[in-house]
């Protein structure tokens, strides 16, 4: 029964082992911002970015599949003409990328 006292007392012993405890912490920390973190908001910022910058004319893929051209935009609201007669509403949110179209090209 002493002899389990002694080994508690020897393994929490000491000022650096709260150092010890803490610094892999923060190494996990830093390893998760630089591997998840920071790459997830620099994609989301592109993203941000992409969508903010859509105008008409524009040929968009959706996050379903669906291919058109933007002929209405509003700032939560996408007009696609998918082919000469079908118009399509969607959130501007949908949009998975887009191509930009050339003043030529229109």
């Amino acid at each position: 029964m002493f002899e389990s006292f002694e080994l508690a007392a020897d393994a929490g012993g000491g000022g650096g082992s709260i150092v010890s405890l803490i610094l892999p912490l923060v190494l996990m920390f830093a390893i998760f911002y630089f591997l998840l973190i920071r790459p997830q908001q620099k994609k989301q910022k592109t993203r941000n970015s992409m969508l903010g910058s859509l105008k008409k004319g524009d040929k968009v893929v959706t996050i379903g599949g669906l291919h058109g051209t933007i002929m209405e935009i509003t700032d939560d609201i996408v007009v696609l003409r998918v082919n000469d007669v079908t118009k399509l509403t969607f959130d501007r949110s949908s949009i998975s990328h887009a191509t930009k179209v050339s003043e030529g090209e229109a």
